[in-house]
């Protein structure tokens, strides 16, 4: 292949890659910039062709990790970066950054970047996967408990006030605070979750960049407890310099407000202005009426997104899922019919067979501990309960097949069927522990 026709090659590679891809020569000019690179930082064309490396991706930093590269030669790999582009769009990348080297002199330096901002902003917004706004009408909420936290947050609503939102992890304060967004009595033009478990120094920047804006915006702080005692003062500040803007400010934290300024992890003054109406959203343990309509949700729209036949779960599966105890809440359940979900086909119920194995063992495990069922096996407190791993591993799979030959009645065909054994091989480990035990 002529040089030409390579070189359209690998422009179409480069163009095509849902890596983002960006390269800048010994002058720190770019010289790649592939359109998901483009997406990334929320810049144009025109953009790329008028402005210097520097000027595109500065982000107000004060060297581009790109022109570290280039100036020290030095590779990074694998680094994770969050950050809002030229949109306002917040951005998570797993980058890796090479100097372009040929006979010991650097030519430039490429920027290899992972788009991850869905999976990073999935584990903290269990339903933004929908693909819908979240009102309040989308909230499956059967139980009084959740009727009343909806009830006071249209009182939030319709009054446009500030709202401290306390709750586990997972109890869904981010669905509560986009309701509170889209029940608003005069709408705002935008809705931005500052995340604050993440780069404080990044949400800051965020902050300070939308709060002088015109357009009225409702801002989420997301478990603010998390940010630093100085981080959360400066938010005090920008809060009141701009008290008098029409912009909506709600924000969560995860536990008891007065033990959390007692520990020094919350901001009296920051508590105090959000403090004019608090809302507990309860755990998923404390009203779990509603975990089928939950769970009888996920499947109605898995059967209109997906085309399956799934109805729900079994009795069997229904009775474990409402004595199952969720320290996850919501986001735990999720999770794990996203996993459930993965494996359907045909089926029109849930099995407990579909469940994921991590799962079973985590439920088997809290039936033993009700039920005063020791099994030393698995038990595993201290230093002094270690043992080799081959053994351990040992001990569990004799369990396992004693179990199973419990469940057919000392039957070996069946049982080695539903092991995926050979009967040969299922008698042998039966002769294995004989002996074992013998020598006992």
């Amino acid at each position: 292949m002529e040089l030409n026709g390579l070189l359209q090659v690998y422009e179409f590679i480069t163009e095509m890659s849902d890596i983002g891809i960006s390269a800048i020569d010994a002058n720190g000019m770019p010289v790649i910039y592939n359109k998901k690179m483009k997406e990334l930082e929320g810049i144009t064309d025109v953009e790329v062709k008028k402005r210097s490396a520097r000027e595109i991706i500065n982000f107000e930093a004060e060297e581009s990790l790109l022109l570290q590269v280039l100036h020290k030669g030095q590779p990074i790999r694998n680094h994770k970066k969050t950050f809002w582009n030229r949109k306002g769009q917040e951005i998570t990348t797993i980058n890796n950054i090479l100097p372009i080297e040929k006979e010991g002199r650097i030519l430039g330096a490429v920027e290899f970047a992972r788009d991850i901002s869905t999976q990073e902003f999935m584990m903290y917004q269990p339903l933004r996967r929908y693909g819908q706004p979240l009102t309040f009408e989308t909230i499956t909420a059967v139980s009084a408990s959740m009727k009343n936290v909806i009830s006071t947050a249209k009182v939030a609503a319709t009054s446009r006030i500030s709202v401290m939102l306390i709750g586990e992890s997972g109890t869904g304060k981010d669905m509560i605070a986009e309701g509170i967004h889209h029940s608003l009595s005069m709408p705002n033009e935008q809705f931005i979750t500052l995340i604050c478990r993440r780069d404080e120094e990044a949400v800051i920047a965020q902050l300070e960049k939308y709060i002088t804006e015109n357009n009225n915006i409702t801002f989420f702080g997301e478990r603010i407890e998390y940010l630093s005692m100085s981080a959360q003062e400066r938010i005090v500040e920008l809060l009141k310099i701009h008290e008098t803007k029409n912009h909506v400010f709600i924000a969560s934290i995860g536990g008891d407000p007065i033990e959390l300024i007692s520990d020094g992890k919350l901001s009296k003054s920051l508590y105090f202005f959000f403090s004019s109406l608090t809302i507990r959203v309860p755990s998923i343990r404390e009203r779990k009426e509603d975990i089928m309509p939950f769970v009888n949700d996920y499947f109605s729209r898995h059967r209109q997104d997906f085309g399956s036949f799934v109805q729900g779960l079994t009795d069997e599966v229904e009775e474990i899922f409402l004595s199952y105890d969720w320290p996850g809440n919501l986001k735990e359940l999720e999770v794990l019919l996203d996993e459930i979900a993965s494996l359907i086909t045909t089926e029109e119920s849930i099995t407990y067979e579909m469940l994921p194995a991590y799962f079973r063992w985590k439920v088997q495990d809290i039936h033993r501990q009700e039920n005063n069922v020791q099994s030393e096996l698995f038990i595993v407190q201290t230093v002094k309960d270690l043992r080799p791993l081959d053994q351990y591993i040992r001990e569990v799979e004799d369990y396992y097949v004693v179990k199973a030959l419990e469940f057919f009645g000392g039957n070996v065909s069946k049982t080695a069927k539903e092991l995926g054994l050979k009967r040969q091989s299922l008698q042998y480990r039966m002769k294995r522990m004989k002996d074992a035990d013998e020598k006992k």
